[in-house]
């Protein structure tokens, strides 16, 4: 792509940015380079490349491709996006304090407090929406703030200008889960994030079919301690990998475009439904975080939880529906219906997801790209077994 990529419209970056045509052959769908090592032209010569781990030309594109649409200056791959956290958290050195968004993923719960706990690392586990419990949570160890808005699955909403301006003035890098609404409809290196990570697995790649974790950074040492735990640790991205979320980039955009439109069509369904006691959805005008989140995105996706009472209830709708599929995950073509308490959060303890109310009775719902008909029309019948 000739010009400044800067200057290019989302889409066309999307397409585009990385992945000039194949200098050999004039391809324009960059080439899955499956190779692990690279010839010398002579000792101490080479062309840019000497092993896999270090450097591929499928990965190298895909990073930079994102990159781009996520406003950084670097991007780095990774063999899923608990790799991605991984390597962001070890930035970190013994002794050093986090401070985390209390309602965070599972799997990083997971990790933070029975994996680098036992290594002197300590983590703040706070409601970062209240920028005022994430200022007082800071430390003068604090050397990272890590945030994610919405959060999975409660919806809370972080000010991430707010919270950039706190992680600065104490020190901290801020950093940001962008996966449930990818760069499409939310940029946080724009508004004072120093590193975005995305479970690329999600939006990105799009068709639940590639396991992948991405960091975007505009801070050179961070990106520069990135490439080194690639090289160091390992944990990258494979070249068919790389090639499959470089091809479920190219239709982010109109694929946002639809998860959004029927999101918006379900949550006001549920809003609306009798069996329903609560919707958690950033685009209803009732959400405590909606006018902070319109005015730091573009959109409001395609992710929503909402409570039918208890587990039974629960478990009686998920077992019900028929074109929603019930398993973990998100962010695919196909609709993913799930129970956070027992599956995405269950390494999280039941006093812990009391204590933020990750209640028995939430059902999350990443909605698909399936007839809007067809999906109101299964989630109608399974709320007639509530």
């Amino acid at each position: 792509m000739k010009g400044d990529p800067k200057n290019r419209g989302f889409s066309t970056r999307a397409i585009h940015a990385g992945q000039p045509p194949d200098p050999t052959t004039g391809a324009v769908a960059v080439p899955i380079y499956q190779n692990v090592t690279y010839v010398h032209d002579e000792l101490g010569r080479h062309k840019g490349y000497e092993y896999a781990r270090v450097q591929n030309p499928t990965r190298e594109a895909l990073e930079a491709n994102v990159a781009s649409i996520e406003s950084g200056k670097a991007g780095h791959a990774f063999a899923s996006g608990m790799a991605a956290i991984s390597t962001l958290v070890s930035l970190l050195e013994a002794g050093d304090h986090a401070v985390v968004s209390g309602n965070v993923y599972g799997g990083t719960y997971r990790l933070f407090r029975h994996v680098l706990e036992r290594y002197d690392l300590s983590f703040s586990w706070v409601d970062t929406s209240r920028l005022d419990e994430l200022r007082a949570a800071m430390t003068r160890r604090t050397r990272l703030v890590l945030v994610e808005t919405p959060t999975n699955p409660l919806m809370e909403i972080t000010s991430l200008a707010g919270a950039a301006e706190i992680a600065h003035a104490g020190g901290a890098l801020l950093a940001v889960d962008n996966t449930f609404m990818s760069p499409y409809f939310q940029r946080p290196l724009e508004l004072g994030a120093d590193v975005v990570m995305h479970s690329a697995t999600k939006f990105l790649g799009g068709h639940s079919d590639s396991l992948c974790g991405v960091l975007a950074t505009n801070d050179d040492r961070a990106a520069e301690w990135f490439s080194f735990m690639q090289k160091s640790a390992g944990a990258v991205l494979a070249p068919f990998e790389s090639f499959l979320v470089l091809r479920g980039i190219k239709t982010l955009a109109v694929r946002m475009a639809r998860h959004e439109s029927s999101g918006r069509e379900i949550a006001a369904l549920l809003a609306g439904h009798a069996k329903v006691q609560r919707v958690l959805y950033p685009g209803l005008p009732d959400h405590p975080g909606h006018d902070l989140h319109r005015s730091q995105a573009s959109g409001f996706g395609a992710l929503i939880t909402f409570d039918v009472g208890d587990y039974q209830a629960a478990k009686r709708l998920l077992d019900r529906v028929e074109v929603m599929a019930l398993a973990e995950s998100l962010g695919g073509v196909e609709t993913l219906i799930s129970h956070p308490a027992s599956m995405t959060h269950a390494s999280v303890p039941a006093e812990q997801r009391a204590r933020i109310g990750l209640t028995d009775g939430m059902v999350r719902i990443s909605v698909g790209l399936e007839d809007l008909e067809d999906l109101t029309a299964d989630l109608e019948q399974a709320l007639d077994a509530v």
